[in-house]
């Protein structure tokens, strides 16, 4: 196999399908143009290919000899984000936007996809490529419901994220927590509403609400470890309509973030310090969790897999292993709660090209030049694992 020839070869390819998945992005559950073209690629391709959920495809390529199972994983969906970037491919559909990299994600496993199945009778095992919808709001774990990970059931997953907060042609793994779990909460604190100039006569629910959040503040300097990262945010804060009227209610919302395996003790101890402080001002209070995606945590084995293949591919310089983990979460966390396996980033970030902004940005792009080697990463780690 002349894996550099044949990359350059398919890279016009490459480039046109990032720029089509750019110009139509589709939010999640929604992905229906996506899913067919998907679909249809791997169809064409011989694999064998059914839906998980509506839109989720997975596409099942059976090597010449027997072996092992290994699972590559890209997700497909877009964000509510109006795109601003000006690029001449920019997003068709007003008001969406893919300002994460799931364009880049899915036009690479596509690429590597049709490789591997050229060299289908050298491969022993089994690889299936997942394509996975809804990855914002945590779809994974629907998709592992509806039986994703069930036939044929993958020995090892591998997942892969474009990164704009590492530089272009770079990688990032470490073994262990590389992403946070997140936890959303929504706490709703209920007082006794009246009037602003008779506050005595009231029980104020936004006054309760800031002292909640001054608890969490001291949580962070007080109570947490500093060694065991941990991250509470209040990204809502709703209390009244009027200025001159207390109101019964207000609402917080955020999340709670952690890259350890305490996470449980985290949401615990803010339970306490809520009641704590709705009781000091005489209110009641609802908190509700809504798990986001659980940590991401890395088999050692497999991460030091991708570290070796990253020293190979791309040179041992372009290979980063430390200050690598992130309070932002990733549901490729299900999968590696069933299946051991490990993820990685691939770095896009060139200010000079303009794809260094933050994902979610809507002037966020990626540097189209490090798609070759993320193929030929992807690639080589399939060879690695399977043998071949």
């Amino acid at each position: 196999m002349d894996l550099k020839k044949e990359i350059a070869a398919l890279t016009p390819e490459l480039i046109e399908l990032r720029r089509d998945f750019h110009r139509h992005p589709e939010i999640g559950k929604q992905e229906f143009r996506t899913a067919q073209i998907i679909e249809d690629y791997l169809n064409n391709l011989g694999l064998d290919v059914h839906r998980c959920l509506e839109t989720g495809i997975i596409g099942v390529l059976k090597g010449g000899r027997p072996g092992k199972t290994l699972m590559l994983r890209s997700d497909i969906d877009a964000l509510p984000v109006e795109e601003m970037t000006g690029l001449p491919f920019a997003s068709e559909n007003p008001g969406l936007m893919h300002a994460c990299g799931h364009d880049g994600h899915m036009s690479v496993m596509l690429i590597v996809a049709k490789i591997l199945t050229a060299h289908r009778d050298e491969i022993p095992g089994t690889i299936v490529f997942l394509f996975q919808p809804n990855e914002e709001d945590a779809g994974a774990e629907d998709m592992i419901q509806a039986g994703a990970l069930d036939n044929p059931k993958p020995d090892v997953i591998l997942g892969m994220h474009l990164w704009s907060y590492l530089p272009s042609g770079s990688i990032g793994i470490i073994p262990g927590p590389i992403m946070a779990s997140s936890y959303y909460f929504k706490l709703t604190i209920t007082g006794q509403g009246g009037h602003g100039g008779a506050p005595h006569a009231c029980i104020n629910p936004i006054d309760c609400g800031v002292h909640v959040w001054q608890a969490f503040q001291a949580y962070h300097t007080l109570e947490n470890n500093s060694l065991h990262p941990t991250t509470i945010t209040v990204g809502k804060f709703q209390g009244g309509q009027y200025n001159i009227v207390i109101p019964d209610t207000c609402v917080l919302e955020g999340s709670v973030r952690c890259l350890h395996n305490d996470d449980e003790q985290v949401r615990n101890r803010l339970a306490e310090m809520i009641d704590g402080v709705c009781k000091t001002y005489r209110c009641t209070y609802e908190l509700e969790f809504k798990c986001g995606n659980t940590l991401l945590d890395n088999d050692p084995q497999i991460a030091e897999m991708i570290r070796e293949t990253g020293v190979e591919v791309l040179g041992a310089d372009k290979v980063i292993s430390k200050d690598v983990g992130v309070m932002i979460g990733e549901d490729f966390a299900e999968f590696t709660r069933r299946v051991p396996g490990a993820f990685y980033f691939f770095g896009v970030a060139d200010e000079a090209k303009g794809t260094h902004y933050e994902h979610h940005n809507n002037r966020f792009n990626i540097d189209e030049d490090v798609l070759p080697s993320v193929v030929e990463m992807q690639v080589s780690l399939a060879k690695k694992y399977l043998g071949f």
